[in-house]
């Protein structure tokens, strides 16, 4: 039942004592690892349709069923909206839902479709990252958004940012692997939301997790400024 959705548990009781150490050293030395062919290939696709589009683009990293994606594609019909996430059987599902003309989901590593969309300079206005897998163990930092070596990047990218987790912890490393870089007018609050977005979300909250969200402008949006959430 949704209700039993299990709270994150970590053999962390606060932020990783590495953290600092481990995002300059991201910083210092960029991330080489070779882009797949495959990901080239999708990627050729998906900057066509941005290329067509001609306007801002909201990104929806680790979209899942595409849920959100639907929701902020139809808020923002001037937009073009497009859904990341690795699982064939999620981004299946979620295209037989798709009806907005806004709107792309597609399969891909947002390891290398981000790397990409930076090369590339995406008009990127808005990027969100809704409860991303928090690796809980001490000893996988580095697979942590914040921690991987693609978080510079991810910065790179531009535009607001929206990150929720049900886990504090890693909303509140994220917040200070930001200030770490040159970002440190981060808002983290406690998520008020009455209104799940998500299947992750519908989850927590029918368990009665608090929730957590970090929103900060990593550069000026390329367009009209839109308002951080829409819970």
């Amino acid at each position: 039942m949704v209700a039993n959705s299990s709270i994150v548990t970590s053999n962390q009781a606060t932020i990783h004592r590495d953290l600092s150490t481990v995002v300059r050293k991201h910083k210092k030395f960029p991330y080489r690892r070779p882009i797949a062919a495959h990901s080239r290939t999708q990627f050729a696709h998906l900057d066509s349709i941005v290329g067509a589009h001609g306007g801002p683009v909201i990104l929806d990293s680790g979209c899942g069923n595409g849920e959100f994606a639907r929701l902020i594609a139809a808020k923002h019909p001037d937009h073009l909206v497009i859904g990341l996430d690795k699982s064939r059987v999620r981004i299946a599902a979620a295209t037989k839902a798709v009806a907005a003309g806004n709107l792309v989901l597609a399969r891909g590593d947002c390891v290398d479709l981000w790397r990409l969309a930076c090369r590339a300079e995406w008009p990127v206005a808005q990027h969100y990252l809704l409860y991303p897998n928090p690796w809980p163990k001490a000893k996988h930092l580095q697979r942590r958004w914040h921690g991987h070596p693609i978080f510079d990047t991810l910065i790179a990218l531009g535009g607001l940012l929206e990150l929720r987790s049900n886990w504090e912890i890693y909303v509140a490393e994220f917040a200070l692997a930001l200030a770490l870089v040159g970002f440190g007018n981060t808002t983290v609050e406690k998520l008020q939301c009455h209104a799940a977005r998500t299947p992750f979300e519908r989850k927590y909250l029918a368990s009665g997790q608090p929730l957590y969200r970090l929103t900060t402008h990593l550069l000026k949006p390329p367009s009209s400024p839109l308002r951080p959430g829409i819970a």
